[in-house]
C-alpha cells in the first residue's frame, strides 16, 4: 500500500486470507516464537509452546501457505527448520470492511495479542524484583490522554514509531544491553462517543501488528 511508511526492518501487510490463517491461538504464537528466537524445528517449537509436534508441523505449513513462514532448507532428513519471513506484520482494518470473516478473524487476532501482552507483562512483574534497579526503573507502563483529530493521531503514531526505530539496535554488541518489548496502544477514551457524519471523524484505519517479541516494533492499532 502506498501510504505504508518505510521501515528499517522487513514488514508485510496482511491480506484477508493471511488474517484468517493467522487468527489461531497456536499459529500466532508460532510466528511470534520464530521472530523472537530465530529459526527452529517443529519439535523445538512444540516443546517451547507445550504442544505436540504433529499439530505444530500442520500449523507451520498453514502459515507457510500464506507466506508468513518458510522452510530454511537447513533441516536434516525429514526435519524442517522454519523461519519467519518478516520481522513484523500489520493491516488496515478498513481493507476488510466488506469481508465479515476477515473482520471476525482480525477481532480474534487482536484480542489474542492482548492476552499475550497480559501474560508476558505478568511474567515480568513476577521477576522484576530480581533485576537491577536501573532496569526496574526503565520498565513499566504509562498512559496519557491526548485530544487530537484522526490526522493528528496518525502523525503522533508515526513520530513515536520513528523514535522506536532509532533504538532498534542501539545496544547491539553491548553486554549490558537486553531486548525490551515496547508496546504502543491508542484508543478512544470514551468508546460510546462515536463521531457523527458531520464530525469529519472518519479516521484512517490504524495499522495492527504482532507485538509478541518480534525484535521489531509492530503497529498495533501496532510491532509488531
Amino acid at each position: 500500500m502506498s501510504d505504508v511508511p518505510e521501515r528499517p526492518y522487513t514488514h508485510v501487510e496482511l491480506t484477508a486470507e493471511s488474517v484468517r490463517v493467522l487468527a489461531h491461538p497456536l499459529r500466532s504464537r508460532l510466528l511470534s516464537a520464530l521472530r523472537k528466537g530465530g529459526p527452529a524445528s517443529a519439535t523445538r517449537l512444540a516443546a517451547e509452546l507445550q504442544t505436540n509436534t504433529g499439530a505444530t508441523s500442520y500449523h507451520l505449513r498453514r502459515l507457510e501457505s500464506v507466506g508468513l513462514v518458510a522452510d530454511t532448507g537447513e533441516g536434516r532428513g525429514k526435519e524442517r527448520i522454519w523461519r519467519a519471513t518478516t520481522a513484523s506484520h500489520g493491516w488496515r482494518g478498513s481493507a476488510f470492511a466488506d469481508d465479515e470473516d476477515a473482520r471476525t478473524a482480525l477481532g480474534w487476532l487482536v484480542r489474542g495479542y492482548h492476552q499475550q501482552f497480559d501474560e508476558e507483562y505478568a511474567r515480568w512483574l513476577d521477576a522484576a524484583d530480581a533485576w537491577p534497579a536501573p532496569w526496574q526503573d526503565v520498565s513499566g507502563m504509562s498512559d496519557a490522554w491526548v485530544e487530537v483529530t484522526p490526522e493528528q493521531a496518525r502523525a503522533m503514531q508515526d513520530e513515536l514509531a520513528a523514535v522506536v526505530d532509532r533504538y532498534l539496535s542501539a545496544g547491539a554488541g553491548d553486554p549490558a544491553a537486553r531486548r525490551l518489548h515496547v508496546y504502543r496502544v491508542a484508543f478512544p477514551l470514551d468508546p460510546s462517543d462515536v463521531p457523527g457524519e458531520g464530525d469529519d471523524g472518519g479516521a484512517p484505519a490504524s495499522d495492527g501488528g504482532d507485538g509478541a517479541g518480534d525484535g521489531a516494533p509492530s503497529d498495533d492499532g501496532g510491532a509488531a
